[in-house]
C-alpha cells in the first residue's frame, strides 16, 4: 500500500525536489450555493496572528471549535457538503493566513459522489504540498475520515461506505511520513459494534451529537496545544498499565467517598472539577449502580505506606484507593494531570508509591522576604507535584522575618538590612501552616543559630552564644512551640565558630523537652546523635555511618548556583542521599532556593532561579528514585540510557511547562535534540583572543575533534571540578575550544535565542562583563558566519555587589538576542576561551561554559 502510495505521489510530483505546485482551476458552478456564501465569507474574516484552522466538512462545520478548545485564535473553515476539490480551490484564502496549525478532515463527501479513493488521496496529496511549499511553518494535520452508521437509514450514500472509509484512512496512515503531516487516527475511537459509527455519538449515523464532539476535542486536544500524545505524568508512576475506551467525567455526576476522612479530599476533587465547569455533589453513601461514577476509598492494601495509592480508570469506574488521605490526595494530583482536555480520561491502572518519604523545597525567606501569597503558589505546585515538606529558613543576617511577641525588636524596621519592616506575623504563620497541611505538606521553620545571626544580635544588643543570648533563645523557641504545631525545629548550625560548646547541645535538650525533633545542617556545629543532618557539602562520615545519624540531602541541590538548563540535567540525574531508595537513615532530600543577591522584585527570586524547571526535576527524582551517584552537569554524560530516560522526561516537562505553567516563569527550553562538534584543545598561551582554525574560515576545520555534547548550555568545565562534571574529559588551562552545531529554520526568518557566557550565580558578588564582551574570557559566537554581538549590559564592567540586584546579566531574564536564519540549516560556531581555572576571587569562579539554544 506505502509503495502504491509513493508511486501515486512521483506522478503527480514528477520533480520530486518538488516541483511548484500549480492548482487545478474549476468553474464557479463546480460548488454549490452554500459553498460560495462560506468560503467568501471566510475572505471578509479579520485576519489573526498564527490561527489554527479546523478545514474539511459538515463534521468539521458543525464544531464550536473556538468554544470548545477555549481558544479565540481558531477558526472554522468547515463547509458542509464539502469535497476535496472544494479545499483545493479555497487554497490560495487558507495560506494566505500563515496558520500555525491545520486540522483536515475530507473525503466523506468526495465517496458519496463515487469518487475513488485514489482521487481522493490524488487530490489530498496536493492540498499538502500545496501547504508546505506556501506555508512552510504549518503544522499540518490530516485527521482519518470517521465511521458511519447505515441503521438510522439516512445518508445512504455516505453510510454505505465503509470499507472505502476503511481504504482511505489507510492510505493516508501510510503516507504520513513521506509528505511530512501528522496522522491522527480519530476512527477506532468512534467505532461501535460491527464496524458502525458508534450510536452513543450520533443521531443520523453520518453527523455528530455533542458527545462525539467532546470525544473528538479530546482526541486532538494534545496535537492542538502541543503536547505529547499520551498524557505526561510527574512524577513518574511506579507502575502504568493502560486499558481499553475512556471514563466519560464530563458525565458524573457525583463524587462518593467511603468515611468522614475523605470529605476535604472529595471536596478538593469537586473544586478541581468545578474548574472545568463540571458541576457535581458529595456522596458518602456509595451507590453501586451509578455509572459513570468517581469513589474514593480506604484501602488497607496500602497501610504500610500511606502515601501510596491505586488510581483505576475504566469506561464506567473511576476508583482513588489508598490508606489514607494522602494517598488519595496524590492519586487525585495523578488524575488532573491525566485529564488534559477535561472531559475524557483514557482508561489506566496506576499503582503509585514514594521512594523517599522526605520530599523537601526550602525557600530563604530572611535575605529576601517573600509575600505570602508567592509562598502559596510554590506550595501549590509543590502539592500538585507530591513534594510534602516546605522548609521556611526564618532568620538572617540581614533580616528576622517571625514575629515574636516576647521580643518586637525583632522585626522591628531598623534592624533589617532587606525588605525592612516586611516579616510574618503569628496569624499568617498558622495560615500558612494550615494551607500547607491541608496540600499534605509540612511546613518546618528553620531558625538559624548560632551562626546567621547578625539581626538578632542587632536588636537584641546580645550574642546568641552569651548567657543571656541563650536565654533569650530559649524563649523565643518556647513561645514558637506554644503557638505554632510543628513536629521538626531546623536550627540551622553551619558556617559559624562555636564559642560556647555548650549552646547546640543546651538548644537541642531544651526542643527535646518540647517534645520537638531537632534538624541541623551538615557540616555544622557539636549536634547530638539524634539530631537529623541535612547535607550542604559532601559528607561521608554521616552517609557511612549506616543506621545512626539520619540525613536529608541537600548537596548540589542550591537552585541559586545553577544555570537553569543545567539544574534541570544535573537534579534529574542525580542519585539523592546516595542511594536508590529511602530508609531510615537516608529520609531523603530538599531542594535549595538560596539566593544571596538581592532582587529587584520579588518574582526575580523564582525566575532567575529556574525554580519550577528545576521543581518538577526533583519531584521527579524524589519520588522515583534510582539516578547516578556522579553528579554531572550536561545530558549525556552518564550513558545512552541516562540520556534516553532525560529525552523522555524532557518531552513530559515540555508539556507542563505549556499546560501548567501558562502564567508562571519556567524558564526552560528543549535542549536534548542540540548536538554540538566541540573542537580543541587549542594552546592560546594566555591570549584569549588568539584565533585559530575554526574561525579563520579554513576549508575544513581543524582535525582535533574531540567529542560531542548535548544541550542548550554546555559546561566544559564546572566551578567545583571534579567533583562535578563538566563535558570535557581532560580540560586545561590556557586554551581555546570551539563549537559547531547546525540549526534548521523553515524559512527566512529573525529567531529569538538565549545566547550566553556565564550564568551569575544568585549568591556571589559577581562582577558584570566589560562593554562589547559577553564575558571575560573574550568568547565569541557567529551565526551563518556573522557575528553576534553582546548585549549593551546596563551595569557593564562593574564591580559585584550584592546589593545590586541583577538585570540582564542572565540569558533566561534579558531580553532574547535576535538572529537571522536562512531557510534550511544554519551554522552555529562558538568560542570558548580560558586561561587560569582559579577565578580572582571566590566571588568570581571561573564559569567555562556557552550557552545556546533558539526559543520556541
Amino acid at each position: 500500500m506505502l509503495k502504491y502510495s509513493l508511486a501515486l505521489l512521483l506522478l503527480v510530483f514528477s520533480v520530486t525536489g518538488f516541483a511548484q505546485v500549480v492548482l487545478p482551476s474549476y468553474p464557479q458552478v463546480t460548488f454549490p450555493t452554500y459553498y460560495w456564501q462560506k468560503s467568501t465569507q471566510f475572505q471578509l474574516l479579520p485576519n489573526k496572528e498564527k490561527p489554527v484552522l479546523f478545514v474539511g466538512d459538515s463534521l468539521t462545520d458543525g464544531g464550536e471549535w473556538s468554544a470548545l478548545f477555549e481558544n479565540e485564535n481558531i477558526l472554522n473553515f468547515g463547509i458542509s457538503g464539502e469535497t476535496s476539490a472544494g479545499i483545493i480551490n479555497r487554497m490560495p484564502e487558507i495560506v494566505k493566513r500563515r496558520p500555525s496549525k491545520i486540522f483536515l478532515m475530507i473525503g466523506i463527501n468526495d465517496l458519496s459522489r463515487e469518487i475513488s479513493v485514489d482521487s481522493i488521496f490524488f487530490n489530498t496529496s496536493l492540498i499538502i504540498k500545496y501547504l508546505k511549499e506556501n506555508s512552510p511553518g504549518t503544522e499540518i494535520f490530516v485527521q482519518s475520515v470517521l465511521p458511519v452508521n447505515d441503521i438510522f437509514k439516512t445518508f445512504t450514500a455516505h453510510t454505505s461506505k465503509r470499507y472505502s472509509i476503511e481504504k482511505l484512512n489507510l492510505k493516508l496512515s501510510d503516507s504520513a511520513e513521506f509528505l511530512d503531516y501528522q496522522f491522527l487516527n480519530l476512527y477506532p475511537s468512534f467505532v461501535g459494534e460491527k464496524g458502525r459509527l458508534n450510536s452513543d455519538f450520533t443521531n443520523d449515523g453520518l453527523h455528530l451529537t455533542g458527545a462525539g464532539y467532546i470525544l473528538w476535542k479530546n482526541l486532538i486536544y494534545p496535537h492542538l496545544r502541543g503536547l505529547e500524545a499520551e498524557p505526561a505524568l510527574i512524577p513518574r508512576p511506579k507502575q502504568l498499565t493502560k486499558g481499553k475506551g475512556a471514563f466519560p467525567i464530563f458525565r458524573v455526576k457525583s463524587i462518593y467517598y467511603q468515611n468522614d476522612s475523605l470529605f476535604n479530599e472529595a471536596a478538593a476533587m469537586k473544586q478541581m472539577l468545578s474548574h472545568r465547569g463540571i458541576s457535581v455533589s458529595l456522596n458518602k453513601n456509595i451507590r453501586a449502580d451509578a455509572k459513570p461514577a468517581i469513589r474514593l476509598e480506604i484501602s488497607e492494601k496500602y497501610n504500610k505506606d500511606p502515601e501510596a495509592y491505586h488510581l483505576h480508570i475504566s469506561a464506567q469506574n473511576l476508583v482513588i484507593s489508598a490508606a489514607g488521605k494522602a494517598g488519595i490526595y496524590y492519586g487525585l494530583q495523578t488524575l488532573i494531570q491525566l485529564m488534559r482536555g477535561g472531559d475524557f480520561v483514557e482508561a489506566v491502572d496506576i499503582e503509585d508509591s514514594p521512594a523517599f518519604k522526605w520530599r523537601g523545597y526550602m525557600v530563604d525567606v530572611g535575605r529576601n522576604y517573600q509575600s505570602i501569597a508567592l509562598l502559596k503558589t510554590q506550595i501549590d505546585k509543590m502539592a500538585f507535584y507530591k513534594l510534602n515538606v516546605f522548609h521556611l529558613h526564618l532568620t538572617e543576617d540581614i533580616a528576622w522575618r517571625l514575629e515574636i511577641k516576647r521580643y518586637p525588636e525583632l522585626t522591628r524596621p531598623e534592624f533589617m538590612e532587606r525588605n525592612k519592616g516586611m516579616y510574618y506575623t503569628q496569624n499568617e504563620i498558622k495560615d500558612l501552616i494550615s494551607y500547607a497541611k491541608a496540600r499534605h505538606i509540612l511546613l518546618v521553620p528553620e531558625i538559624d543559630m548560632p551562626g546567621h545571626s547578625a539581626a538578632f544580635k542587632r536588636a537584641m544588643k546580645t550574642d546568641m552564644q552569651s548567657d543571656s543570648g541563650l536565654a533569650i533563645v530559649k524563649n523565643i523557641l518556647k513561645e514558637i512551640c506554644e503557638t505554632y504545631d510543628f513536629p521538626f525545629i531546623h536550627i540551622g548550625a553551619d558556617e559559624v565558630k562555636i564559642t560556647n560548646k555548650d549552646f547546640l547541645p543546651s538548644i537541642s535538650a531544651f526542643l527535646k523537652s518540647l517534645n520537638k525533633k531537632v534538624i541541623g545542617w551538615e557540616p555544622g556545629g557539636n549536634f547530638a546523635p539524634s539530631t537529623i543532618r541535612q547535607l550542604w557539602m559532601d559528607d561521608a562520615a554521616v552517609t557511612s555511618d549506616q543506621g545512626k545519624i539520619q540525613y536529608i540531602d541537600s548537596r548540589h541541590l542550591y537552585l541559586n548556583h545553577m544555570d537553569p538548563l543545567e539544574s534541570v540535567v544535573t537534579i534529574f540525574n542525580r542519585q539523592l542521599a546516595g542511594v536508590d531508595t529511602g530508609s531510615q537513615q537516608a529520609l531523603g532530600a530538599t531542594l535549595c532556593l538560596w539566593p544571596d543577591r538581592a532582587v529587584e522584585k520579588q518574582e526575580d527570586l523564582i525566575s532567575m532561579n529556574g525554580v519550577f524547571p528545576a521543581m518538577l526535576a526533583f519531584a521527579e527524582r524524589c519520588w522515583v528514585g534510582n539516578g547516578y551517584k556522579d553528579w554531572v552537569a550536561n545530558i549525556g554524560l552518564n550513558g545512552q540510557q541516562a540520556l534516553d530516560d532525560f529525552k523522555a522526561f524532557e518531552k513530559r516537562l515540555m508539556d507542563h511547562k505549556r499546560f501548567f505553567f501558562i502564567e508562571l516563569p519556567f524558564p526552560y527550553l528543549k535542549q536534548s535534540d542540540l548536538k554540538w562538534q566541540l573542537y580543541g584543545p587549542y594552546e592560546n598561551n594566555a591570549n584569549l583572543s588568539q584565533k585559530f582554525n575554526p574561525e579563520l574560515k579554513k576549508s575544513e576545520l581543524d582535525s582535533n575533534v574531540s567529542q560531542t555534547a548535548i544541550g542548550g548550555t554546555i559546561i566544559l568545565r564546572h566551578w567545583w571540578a571534579p567533583k562535578i562534571k563538566g563535558v570535557l574529559k581532560d580540560p586545561k588551562e590556557n586554551t581555546t575550544w570551539y563549537a559547531t552545531c547546525n540549526v534548521w529554520s523553515e524559512r527566512d526568518s529573525v529567531k529569538k535565542f538565549w545566547i550566553g557566557f556565564n550564568n551569575f550565580s544568585r549568591s556571589q558578588a559577581v562582577d558584570t562583563p566589560p562593554a562589547g564582551q559577553w564575558d571575560n574570557h573574550q568568547s565569541q559566537i557567529w551565526i551563518n558566519g556573522e557575528l553576534i554581538l553582546p548585549p549593551n549590559w546596563l551595569h557593564a564592567g562593574q564591580k559585584g555587589n550584592l546589593e545590586i540586584p541583577l538585570i540582564d546579566e542572565g540569558y533566561e531574564y534579558r531580553t532574547p538576542a535576535l538572529v537571522k536564519l536562512k531557510r534550511g540549516l544554519n551554522k552555529i560556531l562558538v568560542k570558548v576561551p580560558i586561561g587560569k581555572f582559579a577565578g580572582k576571587n571566590w566571588n568570581n569562579p571561573e564559569k567555562w561554559m556557552f550557552t545556546c539554544v533558539e526559543l520556541e
